[in-house]
């Protein structure tokens, strides 16, 4: 097995005033001090809310290559952007569509 570890930055887009609040409410546990290369990522942000930077790490067979850790890590990025506001918002479900993220290019 071959270790990649990856850094995703990418911006919020059409974030709601529901999704807006309950992700500064979690803002202090998303912010830099908390970046760690692990397998389920860590999504970090500022108050600002327009930036976000997304680390992880990812395990591929030496067959699947660079290009499949570049594809697993940016899926892992697109679904933790758009689920952290609703991780963020107590006793409420994962929703894929609370947020979308747009990879900075």
């Amino acid at each position: 097995m071959q270790t990649y570890r990856a850094t995703v930055r990418g911006r919020f887009d059409g974030l709601g005033e529901e999704a807006r609040a309950a992700l500064l409410t979690a803002a202090d546990e998303h912010d830099m001090f908390s970046a760690a290369f692990t397998e389920a990522g860590t999504l970090t942000y500022d108050r600002a809310l327009s930036w976000f930077s997304f680390r992880c790490e990812v395990r591929v067979s030496p067959e699947e290559g660079a290009e499949a850790a570049e594809e697993r890590a940016g899926a892992l990025a697109r679904r933790a952007a758009r689920c952290a506001p609703a991780r963020c918002a107590p006793g409420r479900p994962e929703r894929p569509d609370a947020a979308a993220p747009r990879e900075a290019g």
